[in-house]
């Protein structure tokens, strides 16, 4: 629903303490380097772009847009800020507050996956489809031209919404990606649990055909803590194991103007030269 086809709205200079975050809003609010920035500007300029918002009861306000400024306006201790308020109901205001979220710059999975879940269970609430399964698709399809994706996709997001935290937070961290987390979202709570366990234990993270794998087994009541465990410890296909050195640790052993690249040609060099010799000792041509 976009707010620029909505009458009914108010600008007000609001008290902080009268407004309340969108329940279960699934965009981070964090308190790290770009929020210390946003209180610095805060400071020095005031809240530029007004919060929006929607009237609740007791005389209180659901941020719908403006939840950062909104935290940084607490941490600066500014009392009020420059408010538009529409007059929405839940439904209407959670479509409102992802579609003025989707396009921001900076956006985890996570955030997107709990965004593209709270339009879609929005827009069903408001009727906008039918019982009929392949009318249901017309609500990720919309979804999708929002947000720029294929209905396909949106599925997808919203799929490792069914995930366990912690496996969620490896698919933000980039440890996981987004096709094999949508394999794995299929597993119940337990199954996940023994996969997070066997995951710290082995440090490491499945493939898209270990994710296949789990699924298959999952679906058939047949995956535990051991088929994960022999699944994990299969090599995956572009897997080779590999020396690695620092360059600093080696530094000491060659003259200071050497590149690190030099270092490497240098090095193996150096064991054809000690191969060779090896070979010749043993008679070998």
């Amino acid at each position: 629903m976009p707010l620029s086809n909505t009458k009914e709205v108010q600008a007000m200079q609001l008290p902080i303490q009268k407004l309340r975050p969108f329940e279960n809003h699934p965009f981070q609010v964090k308190d790290d380097d770009e929020m210390e920035q946003l209180v610095w500007s805060v400071l020095k300029q005031g809240i530029l772009t007004p919060l929006v918002v929607r009237p609740l009861e007791n005389d209180e306000y659901e941020v719908i847009s403006g939840h950062r400024r909104l935290r940084a306006c607490q941490k600066a201790g500014i009392e009020t800020v420059p408010a538009l308020i529409y007059a929405l109901d839940r439904y209407a205001a959670a479509i409102a507050l992802v579609d003025s979220n989707l396009h921001r710059e900076k956006i985890l999975p996570s955030e997107k996956a709990f965004a593209y879940k709270l339009k879609r269970d929005a827009l069903n609430h408001q009727g906008k489809t039918s019982p009929q399964v392949g009318e249901k698709l017309l609500t990720v399809e919309k979804i999708g031209l929002d947000g720029g994706d294929s209905k396909n996709q949106v599925l997808r997001y919203i799929r490792p919404t069914e995930l366990i935290p912690q496996i969620l937070s490896m698919v933000d961290a980039g440890k996981i990606a987004l096709t094999p987390a949508v394999e794995l979202s299929y597993l119940t709570g337990q199954e996940q649990q023994d996969l997070l366990e066997t995951m710290e234990s082995e440090d490491c993270t499945p493939s898209l055909s270990q994710a296949i794998q789990m699924k298959k087994l999952s679906q058939s009541g047949e995956l535990n803590m051991d088929k994960i465990f022999e699944i994990l410890r299969e090599p995956k296909a572009n897997q080779q194991e590999k020396i690695s050195f620092r360059v600093e640790d080696l530094r000491k052993f060659f003259p200071k103007s050497y590149s690190a690249a030099r270092i490497q040609e240098r090095i193996l060099k150096l064991l054809e030269a000690d191969c060779r010799k090896r070979q010749l000792s043993r008679g070998e041509r």
